[in-house]
C-alpha cells in the first residue's frame, strides 16, 4: 500500500498538470472503493490550480471544484501521451491540454471523490496531525499515548493519533529506537517519545527524498521507482540477521499487520511506572 512518502512523491510528480485545462474525462471503470462521481465530467474546461496532500489523500483543486484522490492498496497515477496503449486497470482518464492523466488500480481500493462537506467530515476532519508538522511533537504524542495500552506500533499507525506512519516507516522507526513494536504505548517515557518523534520525522523525510519505497510495483506519475527500500533495516527482513547484533529478526502480528523486530535490540520491557505516570495512564489528575 502506498504510504505517506509515496503519496507525497506522487503529488510532486503531478505538478506538471498545474494551470492546465481539462479537455475531457473518460471513466472506464467507476467501481472503486466508492463509485467515481457520475458528474465527474464537470471538470471539463476547468484548470487545475493547486495540488496538496493531507494524510494519504491528494487534494486536487480545480477552478470550481476540488477532488479527493486516494491510491488505496495498489493505485497509481500515470502521466502519458494519449497515443500510449491503455492498460487493463486504467480506470479513469483525464485529458489535459498537454498530457493525459490516467488512474490505474488493479485492486480498486482507491477513491476518486469530490471534496465536499460529507467527504470532508467523514475522511478528513477526524485525522491526526501531519507527522512532519510542528504540531506533531513530543508533548502532543505523550498526551495521546499516556492512556493507550496497545502496542506502540499500533498506536503510531493510528491515523487519529498521527497520519501517514504506515507499516514500513513505523517498523523502521521502532527498530532504530530499540522499541519493541508490542511495547504498550502508555509505558514509554517522555524521553523515549521525544526521540521517537524525531526518528519518525527523519525516516519520513529520508523516504520522501528517495522517492518512497518500490516493493512491488509502485512508481510515481512519471513512472519512476522509489529507492528507500534499499535502506530497510527491519521491514521485510524476518529470518535475516540484525545489522546491529546479528540476532535473527523475528516477525509477530499486531493489528493484522506483520511486524518485524530484533528480540535483542528491541526487548519487550516490563516498566515499573512512577505514581505520577500511573495517574497519567489511568487518566487521573
Amino acid at each position: 500500500m502506498p504510504e505517506l512518502p509515496e503519496v507525497e512523491t506522487t503529488k510532486t510528480s503531478l505538478l506538471p498538470l498545474l494551470d492546465q485545462k481539462v479537455l475531457y474525462v473518460e471513466v472506464r471503470q467507476s467501481s472503486l472503493r466508492w463509485p467515481i462521481p457520475e458528474d465527474i465530467a464537470r471538470l471539463q474546461g476547468q484548470r487545475l490550480i493547486q495540488l496538496t496532500r493531507r494524510s494519504k489523500y491528494i487534494l486536487a483543486q480545480f477552478e470550481q471544484d476540488t477532488m479527493l484522490w486516494h491510491l488505496g492498496m495498489s493505485g497509481s497515477f500515470c502521466l502519458c501521451e494519449a497515443s500510449e496503449e491503455l492498460r487493463k486497470h486504467d480506470h479513469l482518464i483525464i485529458q489535459f491540454e498537454d498530457i493525459q492523466l490516467r488512474y490505474h488500480d488493479p485492486r480498486r481500493f482507491g477513491c476518486i471523490l469530490w471534496l465536499d462537506a460529507q467527504s470532508q467530515s467523514k475522511l478528513i476532519d477526524t485525522l491526526g496531525p501531519e507527522p512532519l508538522s510542528d504540531s506533531f511533537n513530543a508533548e502532543y504524542l505523550f498526551e495521546k499515548l499516556k492512556n493507550k495500552n496497545v502496542g506502540t506500533k499500533v498506536a503510531i499507525m493510528d491515523n487519529h493519533v498521527v497520519v501517514g506512519v504506515g507499516n514500513i516507516y513505523a517498523t523502521e522507526s521502532l527498530f532504530n529506537m530499540g522499541i519493541h513494536p508490542a511495547q504498550p504505548a502508555s509505558t514509554l517515557s517522555f524521553e523515549q517519545i521525544e526521540k521517537l518523534v524525531i526518528e519518525i520525522k527523519r525516516i519520513l523525510k529520508q523516504a520522501i527524498d528517495l522517492g518512497g519505497s518500490t516493493l512491488r510495483d509502485y512508481t510515481n506519475a512519471m513512472g519512476e521507482n522509489g529507492y528507500f527500500q534499499q535502506t530497510l533495516l527491519a521491514y521485510g527482513r524476518a529470518g535475516e540477521m540484525c545489522v546491529n547484533c546479528e540476532t535473527t529478526l523475528e516477525n509477530i502480528k499486531l493489528g493484522q499487520r506483520a511486524s518485524v523486530y530484533c528480540p535483542e535490540c528491541q526487548p519487550l520491557k516490563k516498566v515499573k511506572l512512577s505514581s505520577k505516570r500511573v495517574a497519567a495512564v489511568r487518566g487521573k489528575n
